[in-house]
């Protein structure tokens, strides 16, 4: 059964309103990125469903989303990836019914879900932009941008991580990783502490065997995990990164977000992840549009109908 649902349309109203002006070359950093300043070597990871604790700042753009539920309070429902002072990438499934932005928050810096570190960071959102021609049936386009309402500072704790320019060519050599909060099993619980594990990136010549997927890796789409099972991202995981570290640059980059798969950790059913190279020019449009825009100075608040949106989330 797929571990993703999606749901109807909604339209997506956003607020103009004064704010600082930013330089368009900042939307997207190419050389202050996907470095982790507290962690002095490469990560290693025990290659079993759900990894083990990462350590305090290990992951420092990995960002939690969660949701408000009434009688819950906050609770996370989606990971997600800082690229910027204001912006986090995720998966378009994950907001389903709650298409709501000030039903959201982000929390950046995050380690344990209920005991936050001095070093945590909450925002809450000001817009959800999804991309136009997400397909809730086949998941193709699966990416949203999440802007924050408060610009985040770096630190030590708390770092974008870069996007490639192009798709990466990834040998078995390459190490790559997802993290998150989600299931350690399929029948299982999400973690209090942020989860670590390293990933093969598997070719989806072999992932779209008529035995793996048949044909349900489409284009934009890559295949991340193992071939016997047992490393994979499960629920709770979805929109979180797929980081693989690049030793010539010496930094890490945001390879993939991640989207669907068959159950959580079966053997030749990895987990499917949006190909980011793909949309660069999309996240960088996006960004610099909505910034533009939430830049221009009114002297009262205007509320401008941005066109149907389709927003999804799974069960």
């Amino acid at each position: 059964m797929l571990r993703r649902f999606c749901a109807p349309l909604f339209p997506l109203l956003f607020l103009l309103s004064e704010a600082p002006s930013k330089a368009a070359a900042s939307v997207i950093p190419t050389t202050d990125c996907g470095t982790r300043p507290v962690v002095d070597d490469i990560a290693t990871g025990t290659r079993i469903i759900g990894g083990h604790d990462a350590q305090l700042g290990g992951w420092p753009w990995q960002v939690s989303l969660q949701l408000y539920r009434f009688g819950q309070g906050y609770v996370h429902v989606c990971g997600g990836s800082l690229i910027n002072h204001n912006s986090v990438l995720t998966a378009a499934h994950c907001m389903k019914e709650w298409t709501v932005a000030s039903f959201w928050r982000a929390l950046v810096g995050m380690h344990h879900v209920s005991r936050h570190h001095i070093h945590t960071r909450k925002s809450r959102i000001r817009a959800i932009i999804m991309h136009s021609k997400f397909n809730k049936a086949t998941f193709e386009n699966d990416i949203a941008l999440f802007k924050l309402m408060e610009s985040i500072r770096f630190n030590e704790y708390i770092q974008p991580i870069c996007l490639p320019d192009a798709p990466v060519a990834l040998s078995d050599e390459t190490p790559c990783f997802i993290t998150g909060w989600g299931y350690t099993t399929e029948k299982g619980r999400e973690r209090d502490v942020l989860q670590e594990v390293q990933v093969d990136v598997i070719p989806v010549s072999i992932c779209n065997k008529h035995d793996w997927y048949a044909g349900m890796v489409k284009k934009y789409m890559l295949c991340a995990g193992s071939e016997n099972g047992g490393v994979d991202a499960c629920q709770g995981d979805s929109g979180g990164p797929l980081a693989c570290y690049s030793p010539d640059a010496t930094r890490y980059y945001l390879i993939g977000i991640g989207s669907f798969g068959l159950g959580c950790g079966r053997p030749r059913l990895p987990g499917v992840y949006v190909q980011t190279a793909a949309y660069r020019k999309w996240i960088k449009s996006q960004a610099i549009l909505f910034d533009k825009a939430t830049t221009m100075k009114t002297p009262y608040v205007l509320f401008v109908t941005a066109g149907w949106i389709l927003f999804c989330n799974f069960l």
